[in-house]
């Protein structure tokens, strides 16, 4: 899977999952998929409703993807989110060697992959994996967005 048809329909995919998700936590969904184009693990931020600071959809999408694979390494693999994956998960990606990375929305507080540092450039990074910004980004922004302007309205 590389064709950028194929990226919006996962995208349009994980901005479904992740506006079911945003009843109860910050709306963002992964989904990790394999060199075959079939979807091998999934995720959605849990940090709140399970009191987990790892509960972020990248690392959960990451851990269903191992199990089934039964590897760490996803050198063949991408994974697709619709946030830019925050510091702590491009180092995961990176460990992992994820092959590529897709993501909608650029964060520019808390992105690892550019948006405020990007981890899978720098000079300590051992592996090296294509990064693609900006798929469905309006969307993407909007969905978060909304979600921000209807928590603090209830605050």
């Amino acid at each position: 899977m590389n064709t950028h048809s194929e990226y919006i329909q996962w995208m349009k995919f994980i901005l479904r999952r992740s506006k079911e998700v945003g009843n109860i936590e910050l709306p963002i969904s992964a989904v990790v998929i394999n060199e075959k184009g079939r979807c091998i693990g999934r995720g959605s931020n849990n940090r709140n409703s399970n009191n987990d600071p790892l509960g972020h959809a990248e690392i959960i999408a990451l851990k269903q993807a191992s199990l089934l694979k039964n590897d760490w390494r996803f050198n063949e693999c991408q994974m697709i989110t619709n946030l830019e994956p925050c510091t702590m998960c491009a180092s995961v990606l990176i460990q992992a060697r994820m092959g590529r990375v897709i993501y909608g929305a650029c964060d520019t507080k808390r992105g690892g992959l550019g948006g405020s540092i990007d981890l899978s450039k720098h000079k300590s990074s051992h592996h090296k994996m294509e990064v693609i910004g900006g798929i469905l980004e309006e969307e993407c922004k909007e969905s978060l967005q909304l979600w921000f302007k209807k928590l603090r309205s209830q605050k």
